[in-house]
């Protein structure tokens, strides 16, 4: 049974390399250092959060109700997988009130959540 690449250390938590690939058929070995995607630095939650993100196509409300969960908890999800994969998360704490409008209008968000967006104030 082949095993699934893990990207980092069980023991300290630092990235991990290959060191040898090998062909199966002919047995080929190659030996190196050979870098990982950023893929596989990814824990099991965050591989299986961007399988369901690329399924529902990034639709917000699909991914809520695949997941069972709230926008905002899609939303953390969404940056914490961004920073994971070594991307910069736009840290805009304050959503425009448009923008809050435009996701309750396409349905991304609920009125509660809106409300929480805007601090009780709708």
């Amino acid at each position: 049974m082949k095993k699934q690449v893990i990207g980092k250390c069980p023991i300290c938590n630092h990235d991990l390399y290959v060191k040898t690939l090998r062909c199966e058929e002919c047995e080929t070995e190659v030996t190196g250092e050979f870098t990982l995607s950023p893929f596989d630095y990814l824990t099991k939650e965050q591989i299986e959060f961007a399988l369901v993100f690329i399924q529902n196509e990034g639709n917000i409300k699909g991914i809520e109700k695949s997941l069972n969960i709230s926008y905002p908890t899609v939303k953390k999800n969404i940056d914490d997988l961004v920073k994971a994969l070594g991307f910069t998360v736009n840290e805009e704490e304050n959503v425009s009130r448009d923008e809050i409008k435009r996701r309750l209008k396409n349905g991304e968000i609920t009125i509660e959540e809106a409300e929480d967006l805007l601090g009780g104030n709708l």
